[in-house]
């Protein structure tokens, strides 16, 4: 094994001579959030949608907070990224933040920012219309949408808390 010296992105641009200017998404970045919740029915089926929150495409999303009521027995959702809704609300990535998370227990601000194991690391350094796997910025904003993928056996609020830094690019 060998003693080694690794440096980010933002630490290598800051120790290059000369120096270069690390994107403000990723260095003293304002953070920034969008927050919304609905009411999840009894009988909702798997494909249904609840579009939660509005992010800048060009933002760097840094954490996601899930909650939710019990919606019963098996209940889950996939949590993921659409086109916003004025552009038809197709979905980008169905489940890049959670895949088959369980609604049957009530959640208060659970962490599921990369619970599909999709999110990874160096995508949190990206832009989200790139980290959702979109070849070109579409501009505007993006929605944070979660996809019944087991029933919702019971009525109940289900929200995220959605926070990130952006640069206005």
């Amino acid at each position: 094994m060998a003693v080694v010296t690794v440096k980010s992105t933002v630490i290598t641009n800051r120790d290059a001579v000369p120096a270069v200017i690390n994107d403000g998404r990723l260095e003293r970045g304002s953070l920034r959030s969008s927050h919304g919740y609905v009411t999840a029915t009894n009988g909702d089926s798997a494909n249904s949608k609840y579009v939660l929150a509005s992010v800048p495409s060009s933002a760097m999303v840094r954490q996601i907070l899930f909650s939710c009521a019990n919606l019963g027995a098996s209940s889950a959702i996939n949590l993921g990224v659409s086109r916003n809704t004025k552009d038809g609300g197709a979905a980008v990535s169905a489940s890049l933040f959670a895949s088959a998370q369980a609604t049957s227990a009530a959640l208060s601000n659970s962490d599921v920012t990369n619970q599909s194991g999709s999110f990874t690391l160096d995508k949190q350094e990206q832009p989200l219309w790139q980290a959702a796997g979109m070849s070109a910025d579409p501009g505007g904003t993006l929605d944070i949408v979660a996809t019944v993928s087991v029933a919702i056996a019971a009525t109940g609020l289900l929200g995220a808390n959605v926070e990130y830094v952006d640069n206005g690019n």
